[in-house]
């Protein structure tokens, strides 16, 4: 009997892949006046990713600038500029500016005080006038600028600027955008060649800053900035996999200790290596990936980030690398040589270097992108997290790669924990980024604690060896909670604890809930005895239990786990035997 069949009798009915959520909720689809949903909490940034459902990696986004499309409200403007609005826009519509310039000044321009460090990328759409070359400059701690020429359809920048490019959108209209690195507090549109007084004016319309390498879809903002993708509190419905339907990603606090995790550039080490720009698609669909490419030298080619640590943790280092001219990469963490070889033309994990690493692992992200990592414990203050360049899977060198030879790579992280979770960007230069643990909370008054029944469909798929809660029944103004506890010590011992009377079902063998695969489980009481079922079994049961009657709040918790929710059904009643073991049969 499918799981919607029970519909019917639910108190509260949720499926992640009818779900949507936003505003710090998850809607449950059953009650539909808004009682039965979901509160939500992860954290104030936007640190957290997805697998979004065309299976690319999902960020928050945010357009720093503000009336990012007004230039005469918070844009200031010297008298020589006159600027005039309503005209005809790249995305035909009137909300291009005229931005024209007397000529009586040499450095006249629109500009926008804001302060921002780390790596940032400047945009706007623009066309030819009576002048073809503006200039686009951030300045500050460094002064970045580029020359667009809109005729020319080239772009020129100084040595402040990472990357600069100009795209054609149609209609003689392009987006021109510069990528800098550096503590900043303004930018600037010059309508002619920074430094020449000429007379002219261009069109321009939709102005964006934003944190990282590329230039994102336009986010429109008015007085405040604006954000678009992933926000800070917004549940996480995650696709990964090639997954048709999602699941509700719940992951613990993680922290990317890597502060270039996609300017690569700025790496501790690169040893007789260069790391390459290219128009590349990254696992993000963005033109944010780089290239680790041979430079010379007959020995080993690598990079390495050297981030500080705590000796005796464990740490995972993971990164996403695509086959280029060379198909063999090994990662290592150098206090003890530990590393693997990796195939990225297979998608398989090769023979060991060095010491004995914790755990490895690879993960197919589509278009040829896998990410690979590796689990270690440090043993000392600082952890030495490398990529190295390899001509057969098997050896770090020597040997000497033909011209500019290398593999793509993106997304760094290295992270306190056994395994990897999600990636966590990090542009900020200085120092590292946390993605808070995830927590659901709805409060329930549709059922009574002296009879119910809860079911929940799941994987967890990864689990740590310290015993948390996943799912909990915190009932008011008593201590007699239930709780569903992963136990990572067993690999995936999942059981039933109580505060009320100490009772537990399941401790030290494993009940056939493995990681990375799906769960079913069941909690059924009627006043007397509680029951618990697993994948179509009964697993354990006890009599003589009471609860008071009172509001329960249901929690989804991943303080220590990657826990991934299909649907949570409760019940106001005890569902029967039969029915418990029909709900949670594989």
């Amino acid at each position: 009997m499918p799981t919607e069949s029970f519909f019917s009798s639910a108190s509260l009915a949720y499926l992640a892949s009818a779900g949507a959520g936003k505003d710090g909720k998850t809607y449950s689809i059953k009650p539909t006046d808004g009682s039965g949903d979901f509160t939500f909490s992860r954290g104030s940034n936007l640190a957290a990713t997805r697998v979004g459902p065309t299976g690319l990696i999902e960020k928050g986004r945010e357009n720093l600038l503000k009336q990012s499309n007004n230039f005469d409200t918070t844009w200031i403007t010297p008298v020589s500029i006159t600027k005039t609005s309503g005209q005809s826009g790249y995305d035909g519509s009137n909300d291009a500016w005229k931005i024209e310039s007397n000529g009586v000044a040499a450095y006249d321009a629109v500009y926008q005080y804001i302060s921002i460090s780390g790596v940032n990328t400047y945009s706007v759409y623009a066309k030819a006038g009576t002048n073809n070359i503006f200039v686009l400059r951030s300045a500050g701690a460094v002064d970045a600028r580029a020359y667009f020429n809109l005729s020319a359809v080239s772009v020129s920048v100084n040595s402040s600027v990472i990357d600069a490019s100009i795209e054609s959108v149609g209609n003689d209209w392009y987006r021109c955008s510069m990528t800098f690195n550096g503590a900043n507090s303004v930018v600037y549109v010059y309508p002619n060649e920074l430094g020449i007084a000429s007379a002219g004016y261009i069109y321009i319309q939709d102005a964006q800053l934003e944190i990282g390498l590329a230039a994102t879809e336009v986010i429109t903002t008015g007085a405040t900035t604006g954000k678009a993708g992933l926000l800070e509190d917004e549940p996480r419905f995650d696709y990964s996999g090639g997954a048709t339907c999602p699941s509700l990603l719940l992951e613990p606090s993680r922290t990317n200790l890597i502060p270039y995790s996609e300017y690569i550039e700025e790496a501790d080490i690169i040893d007789a290596a260069q790391v390459l720009t290219t128009t590349d698609a990254t696992p993000e669909g963005t033109n944010n990936a780089r290239v680790l490419a041979y430079n010379g030298g007959t020995n080993q080619h690598y990079m390495s980030f050297v981030p500080s640590v705590t000796n005796g943790e464990t740490y995972t280092f993971s990164v996403f690398l695509k086959k280029k001219e060379l198909r063999y990469v090994a990662l290592i963490f150098l206090n003890d040589y530990a590393g693997r070889f990796f195939d990225l033309e297979t998608g398989t994990i090769l023979g060991t270097t060095g010491g004995t690493l914790v755990d490895s692992k690879i993960e197919n992200f589509g278009n040829g992108w896998y990410r690979c990592s590796i689990t270690d414990v440090a043993t000392s203050t600082s952890k030495f997290s490398g990529v190295y360049l390899s001509d057969n899977g098997t050896a770090l060198g020597p040997f000497v790669p033909t011209g500019n030879d290398g593999v793509y790579i993106y997304g760094y992280q290295v992270e306190q924990g056994s395994y990897p979770t999600s990636y966590i960007p990090n542009h900020s230069g200085t120092g590292s980024v946390t993605r808070g643990h995830e927590m659901e909370t709805a409060i329930s008054s549709r059922f009574s604690t002296q009879s119910f029944s809860f079911f929940a469909d799941y994987v967890v798929s990864q689990a740590s060896n310290k015993s948390f809660p996943v799912i909990s029944l915190d009932i008011s103004g008593t201590t007699n909670d239930i709780s569903i506890y992963l136990n990572g010590y067993v690999g995936a011992n999942l059981y039933l604890g109580s505060t009320n009377g100490g009772y537990i079902f399941g401790s030290s063998t494993n009940d056939g809930v493995n990681v990375g695969s799906q769960s079913k489980i069941c909690v059924t009481y009627d006043g007397d005895e509680i029951s618990y079922y697993i994948n179509g079994a009964l697993y354990g049961s006890t009599t003589g239990v009471t609860f008071d009657n009172a509001d329960v709040a249901v929690k989804f918790s991943s303080n220590r786990h990657i826990f991934e929710l299909k649907k949570y059904i409760d019940f106001p009643e005890a569902l029967s035997q039969a029915d418990a073991i029909t709900l949670t049969t594989l």
